[in-house]
């Protein structure tokens, strides 16, 4: 069994080193071991995404292990961690080549912010009204505030989900803002799939 230390490690450290050993092994068990829950749910929307069949385990506070099984040695597991993955569309990868639409912050432009947060709840809402919907809408910074409890976005971005869009807030933003438990659509994720998202889209649209 391979073991990664990825203690004290901030998003995406944990989740880059597992996917890199991941994808150097044909077969196998990998340990990751982390130290907060957001780094577990990032770990385990990787195995989804990957289907790989993975197990986390709590061993103290702040104390965590993620256990991935890959190839042959996952058996049937693996295959129902796929059947998982296909159920939970949110934690998927994007097909290469669709929008992605990035929030960043809660205000649409700078100057004034009531005049942002009626440009953003527009900006948000005529996204729903395109004709090809983005893939993704990644929300970074205080712009996770918009799929929390509150939010005056939260019926359009329900919407743009129902339609199959993923919503993804950055999970160590919504650790800042003490939002972690609010947030009402979408998933949380990391740092890696906000790049990676970006960076296969076939095209990206900013407020």
């Amino acid at each position: 069994m391979e073991q990664i230390d990825a203690r004290g490690q901030a998003c995406p450290l944990p989740v880059v080193r597992a996917k890199k050993a991941l994808a150097a092994m044909e077969e196998g068990v990998l340990e990751v071991l982390v130290d907060n829950r957001t780094a577990v749910h990032n770990l385990e929307a990787l195995a989804k995404t990957l289907k790989v069949e993975a197990v986390s385990d709590e061993r103290g506070e702040a104390a965590f292990a993620v256990t991935f099984a890959k190839g042959a040695i996952a058996g049937d597991g693996a295959a129902a961690g796929a059947d998982a993955a296909a159920a939970c569309p949110a934690v998927q990868a994007a097909p290469t080549g669709g929008v992605v639409a990035v929030i960043p912050s809660e205000f649409m432009g700078s100057g004034d912010d009531e005049l942002g947060a009626v440009l953003m709840k527009g900006f948000v809402f005529a996204l729903t009204q395109l004709d090809e919907l983005p893939a993704t809408v990644l929300m970074y910074n205080s712009g996770v505030k918009l799929a929390c409890a509150g939010s005056s976005s939260l019926d359009d971005l329900r919407a743009l989900a129902e339609a199959g869009v993923e919503i993804m807030s950055c999970g160590t933003c919504l650790n800042h803002y003490g939002l972690a438990e609010q947030l009402e659509v979408g998933e949380a994720t990391n740092m890696y799939v906000i790049v990676d998202k970006q960076a296969n889209a076939r095209g990206i649209i900013r407020p």
